[in-house]
């Protein structure tokens, strides 16, 4: 698989102190590169950097080998996807998607065969007649992305698109990008604050934090092997707890768990809520009460109190039926990760 997108040493600071320092990426053909943090983390600077935005302080952006720097947006062979939508409220889907097709001069039946092409892709063919204010948020939004991949661009970009949309269209709108994204083989840059989305999408995720990469992996290694402490608490649900670590092992009070990796002295235990059971041992165990239970479909979120800490985890919904609240149990942890205790 070759390199599509390569971002070297990138540095682009603003006047508040915000922005990104020492950034370095390689995407490759065909894969789908989410940018995740939290507001004010920098993924939005690197997105609007790759399409031409705004200018970096340094470093250098290359699209399948060559520099693009030099080049103004409506040069590069990128193409944004907005939070907004951006359509010609005035035009309807057809004229909206036909434009930029016009402008590159292409001829009347290829604009009609590559616009019905494009609507086909998102499932849009009937509303190429209707003017965007008759559509939905999510029907407006496909047709933006339509109208980003009519230009045929080398590296797709996404820059929040389906935050103004409701939780349950969101979700649709993930599976169709993912849908297309595989469909096309188009590489995607894909900028979210959303864990799940950014869980659910990717093929890989850049987990950035202060203008700089905290954690580079796929997925799967996200969740289940964060590299720092700021990793484990931003991706997922997870409980925080401290303890004393010894080579493999933790104690957390009076019990001991082992540990994903070796640490000594003051560290933070991270544990899944999925990763807290009920047992009847009292050895390598914690005692807890229960303080709440939360039924959340074919599962259920219960809250343990142990010590000065309620801790989080999954039950299957039928063993929450025998639970209630302020009952005395004892839980064990089947997996710990653990990372050294900051100022230890």
């Amino acid at each position: 698989m070759s390199i599509q997108l390569s971002i070297r040493d990138l540095n682009k600071r603003f006047k508040t102190g915000d922005g990104v320092k020492g950034i370095s990426l390689d995407v490759m053909k065909g894969e789908l590169v989410t940018l995740l943090g939290p507001s004010g983390c920098g993924k939005t600077t690197v997105l609007r950097s790759i399409g031409g935005f705004l200018a970096p302080d340094s470093g250098d952006i290359q699209i399948r080998g060559s520099s693009i720097l030099h080049l103004p947006p409506e040069k590069r062979p990128t193409a944004m996807v907005f939070q907004s939508y951006n359509l010609w409220p005035h035009m309807t889907v057809y004229d909206n998607l036909a434009f930029g097709l016009k402008l590159r001069k292409k001829k009347k039946d290829e604009i009609r065969s590559l616009v019905q092409e494009a609507l086909k892709l998102v499932q849009l063919e009937s509303a190429e007649h209707k003017t965007p204010g008759l559509l939905s948020g999510g029907q407006q939004q496909r047709v933006a992305l339509a109208r980003a991949l009519l230009l045929e661009p080398e590296v797709l970009l996404l820059d929040e698109p389906f935050s103004a949309l409701d939780a349950k269209l969101r979700m649709e709108m993930r599976e169709e990008l993912r849908d297309i994204q595989r469909r096309t083989g188009m590489t995607m840059i894909f900028v979210t604050h959303d864990q799940e989305e950014a869980l659910s999408i990717s093929d890989r995720i850049v987990v950035m934090r202060a203008g700089e990469i905290e954690q580079l992996s796929t997925p799967q290694e996200i969740y289940d092997q964060p590299q720092t402490l700021f990793v484990a608490g931003f991706i997922g649900r997870i409980n925080l707890i401290k303890g004393t670590g010894t080579g493999r092992s933790v104690a957390v009070g009076e019990a001991r768990f082992e540990q994903e990796r070796a640490h000594d002295g003051a560290v933070i235990a991270a544990v899944r809520p999925e990763d807290v059971y009920l047992t009847e041992q009292e050895t390598n165990s914690l005692p807890g009460m229960i303080r709440q239970i939360m039924i959340l479909g074919h599962y259920a979120e219960v809250s343990v109190e142990s010590g000065e800490q309620v801790l989080k985890m999954f039950v299957p919904r039928e063993q929450s039926a025998r639970l209630h609240h302020g009952q005395q149990v004892r839980i064990g942890f089947s997996r710990v990760v653990s990372f050294p205790s900051p100022g230890a």
